[in-house]
């Protein structure tokens, strides 16, 4: 696989992505697919190779092997990181479709903007955006369980005990440099989870922004604009006075909503 390419693909979402998404995306290249491309591969090459078992039995070896690892690290790894970062590139391909469409709209109509910024998160490809999000994050969380599942707390003995057929009794096989594919176990299980936060994070804030640019327009007037005499017209005005005349009337304390004014001008109106 040209992963080049693929990169060069992928380098194009930084224009449309937050400043978390770039993060995400130098996570990604940086301490996932480098360290696939340049230790990875190599620690897991001559895997099969090296797993060794204290048997001479023909085929015992190869069904320990498969036994104890029906998946391979590095195919699941590389499974991974092409379903993560397809979600990008569906973001890249809606803004190119947003592209067409403008262009095609200035050649038929030539006058005004069908997108004014066709790379702005806005109606389509803000769901297009969060969806991304949301798929990158459970690829992550489903291959950590397919870990898991395969092998049972991410980490590899130095030996297991095999006695499936062909071996005439119960095996001991070896694993090759068990230490160091530990090592790089948790350091991809460690960079996943980071990615993960990474992308819930980034969620988290396009919907509190998004609401934040929506609640002013449904926002309900301040008491300041409530005392702005253009907020509201001479009859209202009219009636909120004289309702406050009938409260207060008859009573020697002050409106508290009203300056203070002197005693003289108060006069207690007798029924």
């Amino acid at each position: 696989m040209n992963w080049s390419v693929f990169e060069g693909l992928l380098s194009g979402v930084n224009k449309y992505s937050t400043a978390f998404g770039r993060i995400w995306l130098s996570l990604v290249f940086v301490f996932r697919v480098l360290v696939y491309l340049v230790t990875a591969e190599r620690v897991w090459g001559d895997d099969q190779k090296d797993f060794d078992c204290n048997t001479r039995q023909p085929g015992c070896t190869n069904v320990c092997y498969d036994e104890f690892f029906p998946v391979s690290h590095v195919r699941l790894w590389a499974l991974q990181l092409i379903l993560v970062t397809c979600p990008s590139l569906l973001v890249v391909m809606h803004v190119a479709y947003r592209k067409a469409r403008e262009k095609k709209y200035q050649q038929e109509v030539g006058k005004g903007y069908l997108y004014p910024n066709p790379g702005k998160k806005r109606g389509g490809l803000w769901w297009t955006y969060v969806c991304s999000l949301l798929f990158k994050a459970t690829i992550d969380i489903i291959f950590l369980y397919l870990f898991h599942a395969f092998y049972p707390r991410y980490t590899l003995p130095s030996m297991v005990k095999c006695h499936s057929a062909p071996c005439p009794n119960t095996v001991d096989c070896f694993i090759a440099k068990p230490s160091e594919k530990n090592i790089f176990i948790v350091f991809m299980l460690v960079t996943a989870i980071v990615c993960i936060l990474l992308n819930l994070v980034e969620l988290l804030y396009l919907v509190i922004k998004r609401c934040s640019e929506c609640a002013p327009a449904k926002r309900p007037p301040t008491a300041h604009a409530k005392n702005d005499p253009n907020w509201a017209n001479p009859s209202s005005k009219e009636k909120d006075f004289l309702s406050s005349d009938l409260i207060f009337l008859g009573s020697d304390t002050h409106p508290p909503l009203l300056p203070d004014r002197p005693r003289a001008h108060v006069k207690k109106t007798i029924l």
